[in-house]
């Protein structure tokens, strides 16, 4: 039997537990002291959520795609030498660059995300970062390169170590120990890193590797490492768009971030990366293949700068036309669409791929 001394303590814990709940508009994307990071439900931010539930419907291994096309192509000597540049120095890039995407989540963004919803889908992105990584290893080992060339890329290609530099320079500052988003130059380091990753890293810096692997599996070569760059390329879509709604979101919640100067900051900071991939793209066709040349990529990594300034609320700056217009129809493809020899009926989960 329960005493009266016991129903009334019962009575307290329930009202208190009951005071504890989840008011939505407590929510906050950073700096949140009013609700417990742990409390998933009731979501607030709809948008984080549908793109966790998206980014989980595209689930797939690199281990899946056959690569005995791409092997027997590698030994032959079909490709030239400018084709096989073109293709280690995306493999180099890539290698490292999701791996510092995936380090700058999990080290630098997601302890200062104050949301759960939020960083339920930080957390698919980091899987997802570790599937990219674990495909250039699969690229590798399936066509015998040196390991030890592609993964050291970063440090003795002048245009692919200054890209992951400006990258690692905008992570630097939140790694320190007294780092905190409470002050507003924190907030504004924070939503500047946001922007290196999101718009300029995964929204500039990539598409010009898949444009030019997939310029490949256009041709009908290369097919199996093309492929595992389309699927990259909808995971880097969804996260894209998820990078886009989070840094809206922050300047939406913390008005006072969103300055002149910050946003000229900003500016600048996506003209340097610009000018960074056009090296890169010049390093990689010092002459043209496959239809493609280097001042072609200026007028792409333009159009497409252009494109993500406008997706954060700032003007365009170049107004340069798109010269690969096939990349919007491959971005735009939907899942019961084929993607160029194979099909994927579903994607939902490995167990459940069919390939026909």
């Amino acid at each position: 039997m329960i005493s009266f001394e016991e129903e009334e303590l019962t009575k307290k814990t329930d009202e208190e537990a009951g005071s504890k709940r989840v008011n939505v508009s407590d929510k906050r994307l950073i700096n949140c002291n009013q609700v417990d990071v742990n409390q998933l439900m009731p979501l607030k931010y709809k948008w984080a959520w549908e793109h966790y539930l998206n980014g989980c419907a595209n689930h797939w291994m690199p281990t899946e795609v056959p690569m005995s096309k791409d092997i027997e192509l590698w030994k032959s000597d079909t490709l030239s030498a400018d084709e096989r540049r073109v293709i280690m120095r995306n493999l180099g890039f890539f290698s490292t660059a999701e791996s510092l995407v995936g380090n700058n989540i999990v080290l630098a963004i997601f302890k200062h995300v104050t949301n759960p919803e939020v960083r339920q889908y930080l957390l698919r992105q980091a899987f997802e970062e570790a599937i990219h990584t674990h495909t250039f290893h699969y690229i590798v080992e399936s066509l015998s390169l040196d390991q030890g060339e592609v993964f050291n890329m970063y440090n003795e290609v002048n245009s692919i170590h200054n890209k992951d530099m400006f990258e690692m320079q905008l992570t630097a500052e939140m790694m320190k120990d007294n780092f905190s988003t409470s002050t507003k130059e924190g907030a504004q380091k924070f939503l500047e890193n946001l922007i290196g990753y999101y718009i300029i890293m995964e929204g500039i810096f990539f598409y010009s590797g898949f444009v030019m692997i997939l310029s490949f599996h256009r041709q009908n070569k290369m097919t199996g490492i093309g492929e595992q760059f389309q699927y990259i390329l909808r995971d880097e879509t969804i996260h894209l768009n998820f990078g886009i709604d989070l840094i809206n979101g922050i300047k939406q919640e913390n008005p006072d971030l969103w300055t002149p100067e910050f946003q000229a900051h900003i500016i600048d900071l996506i003209k340097q990366a610009v000018e960074l991939e056009v090296l890169y793209a010049q390093d990689c066709l010092p002459r043209g293949i496959l239809g493609l040349t280097a001042p072609m990529f200026r007028e792409y990594v333009q159009y497409i700068a252009d494109r993500r300034l406008e997706r954060i609320g700032l003007k365009a700056l170049y107004r340069s036309r798109n010269p690969f217009p096939w990349m919007s129809e491959t971005i735009d493809l939907g899942k019961e669409k084929n993607f160029f020899e194979t099909r994927v009926n579903e994607y939902q989960s490995s167990s459940n791929l069919t390939w026909t």
